[in-house]
């Protein structure tokens, strides 16, 4: 099957030249269900991006339309600032019996506002305040949100440079094998630390993704990540996990820390904590950090009460028996053997990834790209990262049958040939 792109129109003469996805997929998309979209035409796309991470467990899943459509069908609240709601009331108990309980996780919820970038803005902010500092240290190819405070934590300088200001009060520091295992972890951060003369001045927090999604998947080691949290308590910082991206199942665990077995001072959840794809995010914080004033931190659409709805659902249907991490875990083992023969037969290729968040690598940066529009064109969704879109990234449903993982994976095989 090859794709005749539609005539865009009124895409192209109203809609603002900033819009980025639809570039790469020209088509009008009309329906969707579980990990299939179907555009105005009748042709139906494989979807390996699931929304950036916001439909784990795929478009339009019956399970939370149903609690959806019965919710709005008894006029439940739609819209209720932070004011207390049955369905808020609904979504934090089970948050607490599915989730925080089981981990032995200590977290206060706070509900910041509709989007991830929402999210790091409350978790910044509070760092501050607590520890009373300006200065957070994150990480080379770390990607945190399009907001001002989340740009200052953000690597990528076309994004960065799309700020317009000074980005200030942030540092990078070298993410795990940023210098390929020949410097010993945290060797420059440490001496900064401990040396009056660095210029350094003591940060509030470190912010760090397990795996950075934009960057080009780069996947942190566990060890890694320890030894991030112990110098964090050694040197009176906070750590802050983005787990927007990677949270709510996509590396196995609900959690993408969880492996690593370290307790996060600050989380941040957005994308598929609503499970719907309806905009929600959290900021999940010790209880001892919380000190805000009533009012300090809010904002008109946190109160997103079809999300809790969804959300609660999602939780009931998919994290209360703990067999949707073993699910995830296998079908990873699935899309890691399909990514070995092709990295097998390519040389120019190499792959990593963790859960169903994997990334095929090439060396010609041009080569993901092209990989893309060719899957495009076969009706498989993929999207690029990393700072040059070196990166095919593959962002499937968690809920993907094995018989499409297999389709879409046979699809990749097949662009990569066609792309040398």
């Amino acid at each position: 099957m090859t794709i005749t792109p539609p005539a865009l129109s009124v895409f192209e003469s109203l809609e603002s030249e900033v819009r980025s996805y639809c570039r790469g997929w020209p088509a009008v998309f009309d329906r969707a269900q579980g990990a299939r979209l179907t555009d105005e035409d009748g042709h139906s796309y494989l979807d390996f991006f699931a929304g950036a991470g916001s439909l784990n467990y795929g478009h339009n899943n019956p399970v939370l339309k149903r609690a959806l459509i019965d919710y709005i069908e008894r006029d439940g609240i739609t819209h209720a600032l932070d004011m207390a709601t049955t369905a808020k009331r609904a979504f934090l108990e089970t948050f607490e019996n599915v989730i925080l309980r089981p981990r032995d996780l200590p977290y206060k919820v706070m509900f910041p506002g509709p989007t991830g970038t929402n999210a790091v803005e409350s978790a910044l902010k509070l760092a501050r305040k607590v520890k009373g500092r300006e200065s957070v240290v994150s990480f080379t190819n770390a990607f945190h949100g399009m907001s001002l405070g989340s740009l200052a934590v953000t690597g990528n300088a076309f994004k960065r440079a799309g700020a317009g200001i000074p980005l200030v009060h942030g540092t990078p520091m070298p993410f795990d094998n940023y210098f390929d295992g020949t410097v010993p972890d945290f060797l420059w951060f440490e001496r900064l630390l401990e040396d009056q003369g660095s210029g350094l001045n003591k940060p509030a927090a470190v912010i760090v993704e397990t795996v950075q999604g934009e960057g080009g998947i780069n996947v942190a080691r566990a060890e890694w990540l320890r030894a991030l949290q112990d110098l964090c308590h050694r040197q009176d910082m906070l750590l802050i996990v983005d787990d927007i991206q990677m949270g709510c199942g996509r590396t196995g665990g609900f959690f993408s820390f969880e492996e690593a077995g370290i307790v996060p001072d600050i989380v941040t959840l957005s994308k598929s904590i609503s499970g719907y794809g309806l905009p929600m995010s959290l900021c999940l914080f010790k209880g001892e950090l919380d000190i805000w004033e009533p009012g300090e931190h809010n904002g008109t659409f946190r109160g997103n009460n079809p999300a809790f709805v969804t959300a609660a659902a999602a939780l009931d249907a998919y994290w209360a028996d703990g067999q949707m991490e073993k699910q995830t875990l296998a079908r990873g083992e699935q899309v890691e053997q399909t990514l070995l023969a092709i990295c097998g037969e390519d040389p120019s290729a190499q792959f990593r990834g963790r859960g169903l968040v994997w990334g095929l690598e090439f060396s010609d940066p041009a080569r993901a790209s092209a990989v893309c529009a060719r899957a495009f064109e076969l009706g498989l969704l993929l999207e690029t990262s990393g700072p040059q879109s070196e990166v095919v990234k593959l962002l499937p449903p968690l809920t993907v049958t094995p018989e499409e993982l297999d389709e879409g994976l046979r699809t990749l095989a097949r662009c990569v040939r066609e792309t040398v």
